[in-house]
């Protein structure tokens, strides 16, 4: 479409919105606003730079498939997310895993991680205004190896992964002190048994004490948010995973952390949106990692679908914006790496916009007299109305690509850059 076009579309589409109560000018202003965190392992497939020919060893996590192109140094990683970013519309951030430092070919520990390791990370976010969140990275480690890590029997381990989460901690303050906006630190464990065990409470209470010990420090509240997160099960850990949500949603709850919620990291049948309300008023704050869990946690490239669209609409309808930050976390190497990222992020993106774009006064009004009926048309009728065409309007005015616009663009770069890795 031209750029007439989508214009044109686009004030049919707000006569049409205003018809019932919505400004669709607010609703651009506020999708287009809304932070939402990259993830720079969907460039490389979770390898990282701590050292050469960096593989996932441990931790319950997979990276399915082989596709030409990987970002195998800083630098091409820096090139693909500024592709990925010229792609997506509105305010980005970037969400970094530890083993994303600059080493200067040193080899460097976990625990002896130091905020000068990302000061080229700093210094490059700084040039583009890109606010940078953070994540300790408790895998891909000879000692994550048994599966254990703030968890393990052994205290030598233990310390190791207490020191290096901490060191965490102090990087995220640095990203947040440079940037002048709080950095979100999440942690996440791979911590389980494969099998039945007899100690639960045994590793759970050392879980909490060495979180505790990671916590004891107080950091600016702002430079860094730090929060905590579940899973239901891990590869290698199908049994008994000590972090599930339940243990960190008393842990958020009590120690005044944010809590996180991975959308691939519950029962099928579970409602995330529902989680939501449902720990907001428990909690400090929420972080949400969107994601596709195919089957179960698969990590599957995020689209436009039910769940997500569900947890859109439920984080509006909250009204706690002020109290929730929102992270992809995904990863796809069986095709283009650069379009996975970025139909990712679009549709996340569009989800929220058509969530600001939902008639909620109307239907407000309907629920608050009693009238189910009308509440109920409401939401079916609010499914017709043409989001698509301000969208574009947002594409447009962003100078993010449109429609097969967007393809093209991702198929040229490949071409332009990717082919030549190999």
């Amino acid at each position: 479409m031209k750029a007439n076009e989508i214009e044109q579309t686009y004030r049919l589409a707000a006569q049409r919105y205003a018809e019932f109560g919505v400004d669709t000018e607010a609703a651009i202003a506020a999708a287009a606003s809304l932070p939402l965190s990259l993830h720079c392992w969907q460039g490389d497939d979770v390898g990282g730079f701590e050292r050469a020919g960096a593989s996932l060893e441990g931790g319950g996590i997979q990276v399915t498939g082989n596709f030409p192109g990987k970002a195998r140094t800083v630098e091409e990683l820096r090139a693909d997310i500024d592709k990925v970013r010229s792609l997506v519309p509105g305010t980005l951030r970037l969400s970094l895993h530890a083993i994303y430092g600059e080493f200067g070919g040193k080899a460097v520990d976990r625990d002896a991680l130091e905020p000068t390791h990302f000061a080229g990370w700093i210094a490059w976010a700084k040039q583009r205004k890109l606010a940078l969140d953070f994540n300790a990275t408790l895998f891909s480690h000879p000692l994550a190896s048994s599966g254990w890590t703030l968890c393990h029997p052994d205290p030598g381990v233990r310390n190791f992964w207490i020191e290096h989460v901490r060191r965490a901690r102090k990087v995220a303050a640095a990203m947040g002190a440079a940037q002048a906006s709080p950095c979100v630190n999440n942690t996440w464990i791979p911590d389980g048994s494969k099998d039945k065990t007899a100690a639960r409470s045994a590793y759970r209470n050392r879980l909490a004490d060495s979180l505790d010990a990671i916590f004891d420090e107080k950091l600016p509240a702002s430079q860094i948010e730090d929060a905590v997160e579940g899973k239901l099960f891990g590869i290698g850990a199908e049994y008994f995973t000590a972090g599930s949500h339940d243990f960190y949603l008393g842990y958020a709850a009590t120690r005044r952390v944010f809590l996180t919620m991975d959308m691939g990291h519950f029962h099928p049948t579970e409602s995330v949106a529902d989680k939501i309300s449902a720990v907001l008023p428990f909690v400090p704050g929420v972080l949400l990692h969107l994601s596709r869990p195919v089957r179960w946690d698969s990590d599957h490239v995020l689209i436009s679908g039910d769940e997500l669209s569900e947890v859109a609409f439920e984080v509006v309808r909250s009204r706690s914006l002020n109290k929730i930050r929102l992270g992809l976390d995904y990863f796809d190497a069986s095709i283009n790496r650069i379009g996975a990222w970025a139909i990712g992020a679009r549709s996340a993106r569009k989800a929220f916009l058509s969530a600001f774009l939902e008639p909620a006064a109307l239907i407000a009004r309907a629920e608050e007299s009693g009238d189910g009926f009308g509440r109920l048309a409401l939401f079916e009728e609010a499914q017709g109305l043409p989001s698509g065409a301000v969208w574009n309007e947002l594409c447009r005015r962003t100078g993010a690509p449109i429609a097969r616009d967007f393809i093209g663009e991702v198929d040229s770069y490949a071409q332009s850059a990717l082919a030549a890795r190999g």
